[in-house]
């Protein structure tokens, strides 16, 4: 392992090329990443560097987002059938159909979506800036999709918007049962509990704090609290003990894996960037109606 990954780093310094990691992938590729983050901050990352070659080691809907971010750069993906449940859950053509019976509705579009929804979308949002967007946008009625959880978290922190919500969820995060929840709590009853807004809405309830993955390594940092209890893909919990080594992490009930965050192996990495292969390639007027959608958002955000 520790040749490939030499490997990999002086492949990449010929190349001159960044990699991009999210905090759910392996512990080995995030190590190897020059920046791991959540899918916005991996697309922000992306911009403003000189790197031609940008290597999106998560799903495909992270990768396509740099490159609507990076229109002239080659974003590459290791992981070329590496999809998202959530994002799949979202329909173009019923987008517009909900679109027509509400007029002058705004269309928040989680960041979890393809190029083509954020292309008939009016804004974009992550799970942290979520309520932001929703508060700030001209409109009283939302049409908000696809992730019904996190649309539940939106609601309660905006009484005043009428949410339309998407019946769309993340299969992973909607395993956390309240019976984990409510054994390990009994367990460690002096923990934080840090759940993400993808988590069902009795998960919610019961926890100290909703928070993204980012808000959550922040949470972590700050936080008097010497154990947590973290609701959300099992990624994460390498770098929360990486970052914050004299404090315990546990996961919200058995750890909830997602298998295509776990496509991209060191050996797909490699290859990939050597030959510069699984480009991610979006159709120009896709690109510029998804890029109006990401620029709104923040705008609003």
């Amino acid at each position: 392992m520790n040749n490939l990954i030499k490997e990999i780093i002086e492949i990449k310094r010929q190349k001159n090329a960044l990699i991009l990691a999210h905090n759910y992938q392996n512990s080995a590729i995030q190590d190897i990443a020059d920046f791991t983050g959540d899918s916005l901050e991996l697309a922000q990352k992306a911009t403003g560097i000189d790197s031609q070659i940008i290597v999106v080691c998560g799903v495909r809907f992270m990768a396509e987002t740099v490159k609507i971010l990076n229109p002239n750069k080659k974003v590459l993906l290791p992981a070329f059938n590496a999809g998202c449940e959530l994002a799949n859950m979202a329909n173009v053509e019923a987008i517009v159909e909900m679109k027509k019976k509400n007029p002058g509705a705004y269309v928040v579009s989680y960041v979890n979506t393809s190029a083509q929804v954020k292309a008939v979308s009016d804004v974009c949002c992550t799970s942290a800036n979520a309520g932001t967007i929703v508060k700030n946008v001209p409109t009283e009625t939302i049409i908000f999709l696809p992730d019904k959880n996190l649309g539940y978290f939106v609601e309660k922190t905006n009484p005043g918007k009428k949410l339309i919500l998407w019946n769309g969820y993340c299969p992973v995060h909607n395993m956390f049962t309240i019976e984990e929840l409510t054994k390990i709590k009994q367990t460690y009853p002096d923990a934080e509990i840090l759940v993400h807004p993808e988590c069902n809405p009795e998960i919610q309830d019961n926890a100290d704090f909703i928070l993204s993955t980012s808000g959550m390594l922040k949470r972590a940092r700050i936080s008097r609290a010497k154990t947590f209890i973290i609701g959300t893909e099992e990624g994460l919990l390498y770098r929360l003990k990486k970052e914050n080594p004299d404090k315990e992490f546990f996961s919200l009930g058995a750890c909830k894996i997602c298998f295509d965050m776990k496509k991209t192996a060191p050996e797909l990495l490699r290859d990939c960037l050597n030959n510069e292969t699984n480009e991610i390639v979006l159709p120009h007027d896709i690109m510029g109606k998804a890029r109006n959608a990401v620029d709104a958002m923040f705008r609003y955000g």
